[in-house]
């Protein structure tokens, strides 16, 4: 079953996450099947720019806590993303939870409609936002981010852009986006591919130095019996046992 859906319009490669009926969960099947398709758009010429969307009300809900993605291989295509020498644009139309939002704060850009909504859901199934931290971290308004790791509260998409998640929003995303592509399509390849590398540089030293650490911290995380017993409250619909 293909998980990710591929399309392409006058140089911009359209890559969908498409498993609707899992809410587009970060499974290990789809994380690696989106890193393969990247390595293809990276690679062909005529790609000029990756639109990164989805099938269904939700961009990603996060890890598929039934087939999680190895901490490792997470973390490896959150760096695929920031090193593809194409500019990568997310557009968002749903939803997006917890590790959903590491792939946005990977994107070069970020757009969403005004429906959309997002939450940092990682402490409530008795985790933390360690991988997706690394691009986050340098590119969000760390008071904001701080308000929004430690209660899993919702952000709607004006609060979004205001704290660096999104880059804009509005009623209807694809009008967000027109002026974004065709500049993109105007720019040339190469200019397109160092100017990313120049505004991306800060984020990858920051990256390759904390990645160890926070891959490491995620996975003794989500082995935890605090996570055993958060996931299974989620699963089951209930609240975890420290709920007050």
């Amino acid at each position: 079953m293909t998980l990710i859906g591929r399309t392409r319009a006058r140089g911009v490669e359209t890559l969908s996450l498409d498993a609707p009926e899992r809410r587009n969960a970060l499974s290990a099947a789809l994380v690696a099947e989106l890193a393969d398709a990247l390595t293809d758009a990276g690679r062909d010429g005529g790609v000029r720019a990756v639109v990164l969307t989805h099938t269904g009300n939700t961009f990603s809900a996060g890890a598929d806590l039934r087939d999680p993605p190895a901490p490792q291989d997470l973390t490896g295509l959150l760096k695929q993303l920031l090193e593809l020498p194409k500019p990568v644009v997310a557009r968002v139309t749903g939803h997006v939870r917890a590790g959903g939002l590491g792939l946005l704060g990977a994107c070069d850009i970020a757009a969403a409609s005004d429906a959309a909504t997002f939450a940092f859901t990682e402490v409530r199934i008795g985790v933390a936002p360690a991988v997706i931290s690394l691009p986050l971290l340098p590119r969000t308004d760390p008071r904001a981010l701080a308000r929004y790791y430690l209660t899993g509260e919702r952000l709607d998409a004006a609060e979004a852009v205001r704290t660096g998640l999104l880059t804009a929003y509005g009623e209807d995303v694809d009008e967000v986006l027109a002026p974004v592509l065709d500049g993109l399509r105007r720019a040339a390849p190469e200019a397109l591919a160092e100017t990313k590398r120049l505004l991306t540089a800060r984020v990858l030293e920051t990256f390759d130095r904390d990645a160890a650490d926070l891959t490491a911290l995620s996975a003794r995380l989500f082995s935890s019996a605090t996570a055993r017993e958060g996931m299974t409250a989620f699963l089951e619909r209930r609240d975890p046992e420290w709920t007050v």
